[in-house]
Formats: C-alpha cells, sequence, structure tokens
C-alpha cells in the first residue's frame, strides 16, 4: 500500500487558503498536544503530523476546521502518549513536564495559567491518557462533551463518565492555594538573597517545613534521585550547589533572570553559552514556599533556550 501524498494545490491561492486554515489554529493544536504530552518537541511532532494530514484531506468536506484539527492532533497525541508512558517509567530520578515561556496573556489568565502550570502537569502524569485527554479538552479548552465524544470516537455518557473520574482525581492532588505573581516572586527573591548570603535562618523561615523539591536531571545533571521532602534537606541540596560550579560553570558566570514560565514567575539559570535550569515554585498560604520544580536535563531545555512560546 503506498502512503498518500500531499495533493498540489491547483493555485497559489488555494496553496494560501489550505496553510491559512490550518495556521489559524496552529496555537491551539501545539496547546492541546503541549497539554497532553508535557514536551515541547512531542507537542511540535503532533502539530506537523496533524498538518500533515490536513493537508492531504478533502477540506471541502470540513465544515468545521478547529474541531476537526483538534480531533486530529488529540488522537495523534493520545498515540504518542500510550507510547512514552513506557519511556517514562524507566526516566532516572523524577520526571517533570519540559518548561516553555509563556506569554503574558496567559498569566494574565488565571485559569489558562493553571491549566499549564508545572504543579497541574505533575498531577496529569497520573492520569490515564484517556483521562489526559478528556480532562485537557474540556477543563482547559472547555470543549463540550458532544465534541469530546465524537472526537475520541466514544459515547458522550462515558466520556462525561471519564471526565468526572478525571476531575475528582486531579482536584484531590492539585495545589489548594494560588499564590499572587508578586508574592511567588517575592518568595523566590527571599530565598535566592538567603542561599547565596548562607543565611540558614531565613532559608528556613522562607520554605514551609513540609516542602517537596522535584529535581529533573534525566541521569544527565547532578539531581536528586527521588523528590527531597523537608525543608533542612531542601536547604542542604541548594546550599550544595550555591558557591561551586554548576555543570561545569562556575558561579561567577551564572546569571539569573525572570521569566513567565508555566503560566507563572519562574527563574532561569543560564551559563555564558546554554540554560543550566529552570525553577518554578508552589506557595502555601502563608506565601512560603511549599513546592519547588527544578529542571536542569538539558534535553528539556531547548524551548526556553529558543524561546519558544506557548500562547493558548
Amino acid at each position: 500500500m503506498s502512503l498518500p501524498t500531499r495533493p498540489e494545490p491547483s493555485s497559489e491561492g488555494e496553496a494560501l487558503t489550505v496553510a491559512g486554515r490550518f495556521e489559524a489554529h496552529r496555537d491551539r493544536l501545539f496547546g492541546v498536544a503541549y497539554r497532553m504530552l508535557g514536551t515541547v518537541a512531542d507537542a511540535e511532532d503532533v502539530v506537523q503530523d496533524a498538518w500533515l494530514r490536513w493537508s492531504a484531506h478533502d477540506r471541502e468536506a470540513v465544515q468545521d476546521d478547529e474541531g476537526y484539527l483538534v480531533r486530529i492532533a488529540t488522537n495523534l497525541a493520545l498515540d504518542r502518549l500510550r507510547s512514552v508512558r513506557v519511556q517514562r517509567e524507566a526516566y532516572v530520578g523524577p520526571w517533570l513536564p519540559e518548561p516553555v515561556i509563556t506569554t503574558p496573556d496567559v498569566a494574565a489568565h488565571a485559569e489558562v495559567a493553571e491549566s499549564v502550570s508545572m504543579a497541574l502537569l505533575v498531577v496529569l502524569e497520573t492520569l490515564s491518557p484517556l483521562e489526559r485527554a478528556v480532562f485537557v479538552l474540556r477543563e482547559a479548552f472547555g470543549f463540550p462533551y458532544t465534541e469530546i465524544a465524537a472526537a475520541l470516537g466514544r459515547s458522550e455518557a462515558s466520556v462525561r463518565q471519564v471526565g468526572t473520574r478525571a476531575r475528582k482525581h486531579v482536584d484531590a492532588r492539585r495545589p489548594r492555594f494560588d499564590a499572587r505573581p508578586d508574592a511567588r516572586r517575592a518568595a523566590v527573591d527571599r530565598f535566592l538573597d538567603a542561599a547565596v548570603g548562607g543565611d540558614i535562618n531565613e532559608l528556613m523561615a522562607v520554605l514551609a517545613p513540609d516542602i517537596a523539591l522535584w529535581t529533573d536531571g534525566g541521569g544527565k545533571v547532578r539531581a536528586a534521585l527521588r523528590v527531597i521532602h523537608g525543608a533542612e534537606k531542601v536547604v542542604r541540596f541548594f546550599l550544595g550547589i550555591i558557591g561551586r560550579p554548576y555543570q561545569g560553570v562556575p558561579p561567577d558566570e551564572w546569571r539569573l533572570s525572570w521569566a513567565d514560565i508555566n503560566g507563572a514567575p519562574g527563574l532561569v539559570l543560564e551559563g555564558p553559552d546554554r540554560v543550566l535550569a529552570t525553577i518554578g515554585v508552589v506557595l502555601d498560604d502563608q506565601d512560603r514556599i511549599a513546592t519547588a520544580y527544578m529542571v536542569s536535563n538539558p534535553d528539556k531545555l531547548h524551548a526556553v533556550q529558543g524561546g519558544r512560546t506557548l500562547t493558548d
């Protein structure tokens, strides 16, 4: 059986129309795929595969471009998610989603920002692929169950059941307090000042006693092999990094900057020629750092390095 080939447009105008209709929904397709997969490269592959299917399809029969393309992207992401789950089970150390720069528009909308937050994406990793697909389409993008059922080839009743189960699972595990961006930034500033100054008392004050630190090095750079729990252990981990070369880069060549990462203020640690790590935090109701996510696996920093942004 021969593979379908991309049909040649009959005119330049038709080519622009074909591409334009797809480009109008590219950001949304990437947003769906990223939330389902947690990695930028996989999400971009899904978008590219969706384009190939779109360009080979009889587009005159498509009445709803967005619905059709989201259906394609969702099922492509589902297939990919089922295959990568096995790889993630063998991952060295905690697996974290790939950080991505988000636009101010994303950060300004609380529900959109939460849907790409590191904390929520970590929770979504505990769902089945089907539950994750339904949750993303329903909770992040507000698609009606009738459209989700059509996209997944299932009955509306079964999709509703899956959605309810997924939402209860997520609600039981997601952070219960959503700090203001300025409070989050102030807490991290206090933490950095105390760490650089070696002020252990101040470090302990800015951390919640039961803080959880996730460090994702993927077995390629120095990182904890398990989630670190407790303020004293977290302080020891960071003091072990501060003041000595990290990934071969001495401290006087480090550069720390703020960026909107996954819908919230986050830190980017850079060396002279590359991004070394990103750090994001979740605060408790006393503005203490309750959870911290540090991604240093170089394979997961290409998007931040290249300035790839998520807008939807």
